[in-house]
């Protein structure tokens, strides 16, 4: 299993992408508020460069190769967040960047890849396909793997999101992040437990992937199923160094249905008149279906990503 990043990995990740990362904003609505019946405190990811946190970790990771080893640049399999992100942080220090991308992904993810100058590499959907995609890829560039989420330098550059919301806005009774692989999830508790550990790391995932729930509940990665969410950052599979970490830290999932994620995500637009994507609106779901747990406490939302295809709008569709 690949070694497991520690809060002071944290720590060195967000001096490592200082130079190249975006501090975003942390936004505030009185009207959200009134409606969870608590204080919320978004940090605006979807502002992030290339869209969404990913770039954080894409960042680390990259910075993090030696000479010789960017040297023959960098592959991932992405549906788009972390492909974008990686191309735009291999951009950064010159080197080639490899995405392999599933068969289903997102127009608009496909495109923000590309423009950050990748080579696609297409394949099916599943997650067996993808690494055996990337596999070949490596055999034949030479190229580093950058593991989505499964990588400790990954993980690591994750938590400097919820670093950034600790220190600008804590404290907080509960930081409510969303889950799929698990790379912000695992780097949010980390940074929580160091800088704030009464703080409650609340996970929210799709019903139709929630392979978190079911893991953390046996105490076991259970992660054999076959996603069916409208959240495409959200369809794969948790990672077991992943897993191993918000296990030991104690993290907590709320199950949340695509209904909810959209209202939620329509909600977003409404009123703090942001564009977010379905996985992003997670968090505001997960808050609203359970209200007595989050009745008048602070809490920190992290919202994840913003590439979202506007011609294809969840609640324009016939």
């Amino acid at each position: 299993m690949p070694s497991l990043p520690t809060f002071e990995d944290v720590l060195a990740a967000a001096q490592r992408i200082a130079p190249y990362a975006t501090a975003t904003p942390v936004l505030h609505s009185r009207t959200l508020d009134a409606l969870a019946g608590c204080e919320l405190h978004f940090k605006a990811e979807h502002l992030q460069r290339s869209g969404a946190f990913k770039f954080r970790g894409a960042c680390n990771a990259v910075w993090a190769l030696s000479p010789e080893q960017a040297a023959c640049g960098v592959v991932t399999h992405s549906s788009g967040n972390h492909g974008a992100a990686l191309a735009l942080a291999a951009r950064t220090r010159g080197i080639a960047c490899h995405v392999v991308v599933p068969e289903g992904a997102v127009a608009a993810k496909l495109a923000n890849i590309e423009r950050h100058g990748a080579t696609l590499w297409r394949c099916a959907s599943s997650i067996a396909a993808r690494e055996a995609t990337c596999a070949r890829v490596q055999a034949q560039t030479g190229a580093v793997l950058v593991h989505p989420y499964a990588d400790a330098a990954v993980m690591a550059g994750q938590g400097t999101a919820a670093l950034e919301l600790l220190r600008a806005a804590g404290p907080f009774d509960a930081l409510v992040v969303p889950v799929g692989g698990g790379g912000l999830a695992s780097g949010t508790a980390l940074a929580a437990r160091a800088l704030a550990p009464a703080c409650e790391v609340v996970l929210a995932e799709p019903a139709g992937a929630a392979d978190a729930a079911r893991s953390l509940a046996a105490g076991e990665l259970r992660v054999d199923f076959v996603p069916d969410t409208i959240c495409d950052g959200l369809r794969g599979t948790l990672g077991q160094p992943d897993f191993e970490v918000l296990r030991a830290l104690g993290a907590e999932v709320v199950v949340v249905d695509d209904a909810a994620t959209v209202a939620a995500m329509r909600l977003l637009w409404q009123v703090l008149k942001q564009t977010v994507e379905p996985s992003s609106a997670t968090v505001l779901a997960a808050v609203l279906a359970q209200p007595a747990r989050f009745a008048g406490k602070r809490v920190g939302v992290v919202l994840s990503g913003g590439n979202v295809d506007i011609d294809a709008l969840p609640w324009s569709r016939a």
